[in-house]
């Protein structure tokens, strides 16, 4: 399971897909015992397959010495460190997925003048090192001289890393996705009150801008493949002309609003994955 500190204001809600995925597992016939990530790192766990939500730095560690010596991990630890927002936007932007125009930078800098001769004006600085675990790990500044000032108090709280986006201007969308599976969800988060620091209020109430809803799914499915993770969701910004660009990638989000609908199709994906991993054919 997560531990407590990467699951800011969704504890309930990362235990409950992980609980609602175990046992659609059990319903198909696995035999799934549950840690704690905590016990998890401490060991030692004996499975060869191991489903999981974890997000410390030494659980993903471990995730990855597992994978090396010939276990199958769901979500793989390699895939989960792709989604820290440094290792991420290199790829997304380095494998031409749509994604806001960034600046990836150290927190001890001076970013003023980069800012306004790159054109940024309104942007987000986010924490390039890890996930997100405060609120303060993600800032929307109004311009280059506020964006200086957040990227300082990034400094003085140790985080050593930055990536700032540009602030696109459209409707926020959030999705939820499983590799290979039919499944994928998508809805306007600030209309339905979903929110995990509040920030969807910088893009306000949704247009409805229309959009092509296969694209959306295809992009999203292009950025799981390319970052390696199977259990996946994030947010994108539509535009005026309907054009599409995520915003933010997570290994394993919560479902909240669609647990109960996702929750087969993570089992499903789980069930593939082994059939291919015991014919040594799973990349």
């Amino acid at each position: 399971m997560r531990a407590g500190a990467f699951s800011p204001n969704h504890i309930g809600n990362d235990a409950a897909i992980f609980n609602a995925a175990a046992e659609q597992l059990r319903k198909r016939g696995c035999e799934v015992n549950i840690y704690s990530e905590e016990s998890f790192r401490q060991g030692p766990v004996d499975e060869p397959i191991i489903l999981n939500m974890c997000r410390e730095q030494a659980s993903i560690a471990l995730l990855q010495q597992m994978e090396e010596s010939g276990r199958l991990c769901i979500n793989s630890g390699f895939g989960i460190e792709n989604c820290t927002r440094e290792r991420m936007t290199r790829i997304l932007l380095g494998n031409g997925v749509p994604y806001p125009e960034s600046l990836i930078v150290n927190t001890n800098e001076n970013v003023i003048s980069d800012l306004e001769k790159a054109g940024f004006t309104s942007c987000w600085i986010k924490r390039g090192d890890f996930h997100a675990m405060h609120k303060e790990d993600v800032s929307y500044c109004r311009h280059p001289e506020e964006a200086q000032e957040v990227l300082h108090e990034y400094f003085y709280r140790g985080i050593k890393r930055a990536v700032i986006n540009r602030h696109l201007v459209g409707d926020l969308v959030k999705f939820y996705g499983v590799a290979g599976q039919p499944f994928f969800y998508w809805f306007y988060p600030y209309d339905e009150g979903h929110s995990k620091y509040g920030h969807e209020a910088v893009n306000g109430k949704s247009q409805g801008i229309p959009f092509d809803e296969a694209h959306l799914r295809s992009i999203c499915a292009d950025a799981a493949r390319i970052l390696g993770v199977s259990v996946y969701g994030g947010d994108c910004i539509v535009d005026l002309d309907g054009s599409i660009r995520i915003i933010d990638f997570n290994d394993w989000p919560s479902f909240a609003p669609c647990r109960a609908a996702a929750a087969p199709y993570i089992a499903k994906c789980v069930l593939q994955s082994v059939k291919l991993w015991k014919k040594g054919e799973l990349q």
